[in-house]
């Protein structure tokens, strides 16, 4: 339990350091997106259009994309398909950070638009299954209540640091906090097992209280895996009553 806690405490970190690049720059996208689009000018349309149809994308694009990554997580592992959405979402803010002229935030909004696809949905759904590979069944409730606190503290960390930073400041340290988490990640967070050490902690308990029973009858029947679900299967889930 210790090892797993040590374990989560890494991941801990890592998801604050995320959280805070991720949000530092809401507070400000909208004063970008209005100077390089409609420079002087109080409302813009064109701003609005690009930025519904970007969460448009953005939210297609995760709804077909997070399940199949969460499915290569159980393949490859956890930690290997985090460091994919965490290294992604360097890259957007990395070119505001060099400058938030039009040209530049055309290339933010395309590559964010990408990105996103895989960031925004991918990196909770790997961390909360990270979080239920290292904690037993009985605690998973406050392990994940824990997680949830501290991705809100990034949320409150990033916007409340971007209050005392400059626009350019502002995506410049939220792209150097993005690089310190996927370093970190990369040097501190073990990979899981995917349980496998947990049923095995599971299976020896139920074998010392119940020694009549035999090892298959107590041994969990787990589902076979299955390939990720196809688009007209997603279709089918969003328009069914």
């Amino acid at each position: 339990m210790k090892e797993a806690a040590a374990g989560l405490g890494h991941l801990l970190v890592f998801s604050f350091l995320f959280c805070v690049g991720a949000f530092m720059v809401a507070p400000v996208i909208t004063d970008v997106t209005m100077a390089a689009l409609c420079p002087g000018r109080d409302q813009c349309s064109l701003a609005i259009y690009l930025t519904g149809l970007q969460q448009a994308i953005t939210g297609l694009g995760a709804l077909v994309v997070t399940p199949v990554v969460g499915n290569l997580s159980d393949r490859y592992g956890r930690k290997a398909l985090l460091a994919l959405p965490a290294t992604l979402s360097i890259v957007p803010l990395a070119i505001l950070a060099l400058n938030q002229t039009r040209p530049y935030f055309y290339a933010y909004y395309v590559a964010k638009t990408l990105t996103a696809m895989v960031s925004e949905g991918a990196m909770m759904c790997l961390s909360l299954a990270y979080v239920a590979d290292k904690v037993p069944e009985a605690q998973r409730a406050v392990a994940f209540g824990v997680f949830s606190g501290v991705c809100t503290a990034g949320f409150v960390a990033g916007t409340i640091a971007a209050r005392f930073l400059s626009v350019s400041s502002t995506f410049q340290v939220a792209t150097l906090s993005a690089v310190a988490a996927v370093v970190y990640m990369r040097a501190f967070v073990q990979e899981t097992d995917r349980g496998a050490s947990l049923m095995r902690d599971e299976e020896a308990s139920l074998l010392l209280f119940a020694p009549s029973s035999s090892a298959e009858e107590l041994s969990p029947m787990l589902p076979p895996l299955r390939k990720a679900p196809s688009l007209l299967e997603m279709v089918a889930l969003l328009t069914s009553r």
